[in-house]
């Protein structure tokens, strides 16, 4: 079930010396002097995929920045605001596309597109007519004017897939950020045998079997698995009453390094320059980071997880369909939606008037 790669997160070795990351920070516009920043090539693909709309597709998809809707996201297979692709031309679901790679790596977007296609697996399941399993029930909407300046912000959603996105002043948060899989691993037909969020599932087992007795014995919060992701789709993150789990200061090495090999599953979803942004959350926690258990610890049994630290949390669980349907997501307690930048961004534009 191993599945060693080299890190770009700092191990336990190396966790002293963050400088190294902050140099990569500091250096990554000389390295990659052509590099286009996420911020504009956001807007630029936001942009183009407006311009290619007619006016009652533009309806659909732009909504004010401070409409309530921008922060009304969820997961589950329900009808959605915004504009879905089975209403779009075929050129217009390409620049669609652009737009949801935007805001992912190479890594992400597959995944992203793979989640989509398992509708397909869905239908035949359920022997469905099309319309409730529909790989294009993919619904995108752009809040505000999309630029490198001001503040604005994206969202593609639909069932197990919700990628949002503000923008200010040329700075990007991406969150909340939720993955789903249904079925977790494609057990008949010609797909047999996918696993569309293998890492986040197999990495998680792997570090509590790293665990000795004692450990395991702080990290499992509850021999039942919790039934879904606690956050839920929130408005806000918060963690209120649950046992924290076992600390990463009471972990040796190895076990760090498995954990940091979790984290990274997740932070490499999106483009260099953000995972850049996760990578410093990361190294700012160091160890003050907490993993939580519960339900079962090997592979096919109902289980959930949670990493925890002062600034983000990750939460996965596999319960559903007979532990065959993963629900993942990335929350930060207080950058959701741009909520940090935004009251920054507000804050100097009361002082300048």
């Amino acid at each position: 079930m191993s599945m060693k790669r080299r890190s770009f997160l700092c191990s336990s070795a190396a966790l002293a010396g963050v400088g190294m990351l902050g140099w990569a920070d500091s250096r990554a516009d000389q390295i990659h002097p052509h590099r286009v920043h996420a911020a504009s090539l956001m807007a630029d693909c936001a942009n183009r995929f407006l311009a290619a709309l007619h006016a009652d597709q533009r309806g659909k998809a732009i909504f004010p920045f401070d409409a309530g809707e921008r922060m009304n996201w969820h997961f589950i297979p329900r009808e959605r605001k915004g504009l879905p692709l089975r209403e779009m031309t075929p050129s217009q679901k390409h620049l669609a596309s652009a737009l949801l790679a935007a805001g992912l790596s190479q890594t992400g977007y597959i995944k992203a597109v793979t989640i989509m296609s398992l509708e397909d697996v869905l239908k035949i399941m359920e022997n469905d007519s099309g319309e409730h399993r529909n790989p294009e029930k993919y619904y995108f909407s752009v809040f505000g004017t999309p630029s490198d300046s001001g503040a604005w912000g994206y969202r593609v959603e639909g069932h197990h897939l919700s990628q949002n996105y503000t923008v200010v002043n040329g700075k990007v948060i991406d969150g909340p950020s939720f993955f789903g899989a249904n079925p977790a691993e494609v057990r008949q037909g010609p797909r047999r045998g996918l696993r569309t969020l293998a890492g986040e599932d197999d990495l998680g087992i792997e570090l509590i079997h790293t665990l000795d007795e004692q450990q395991r014995k702080v990290a499992i919060v509850d021999p039942t698995a919790y039934e879904d992701i606690l956050t839920a789709a929130s408005r806000k993150a918060a963690i209120q009453g649950q046992p924290s789990g076992l600390s990463a200061s009471k972990m040796n090495a190895s076990q760090f390094d498995a954990l940091m090999s979790l984290i990274e599953e997740y932070a490499r979803n999106v483009p260099d320059e953000l995972a850049e942004g996760r990578v410093s959350q990361i190294n700012k926690a160091g160890r003050d980071i907490h993993f939580a258990w519960s339900g079962g610890i090997n592979r096919g049994d109902p289980h959930y997880y949670r990493l925890q630290t002062p600034s983000f949390l990750i939460e996965l669980d596999d319960t559903q369909d007979n532990a065959n349907h993963i629900h993942s997501v990335w929350r930060d307690f207080t950058g959701d939606f741009g909520d940090d930048l935004l009251q920054q961004h507000y804050q100097a534009s009361h002082q300048k008037k």
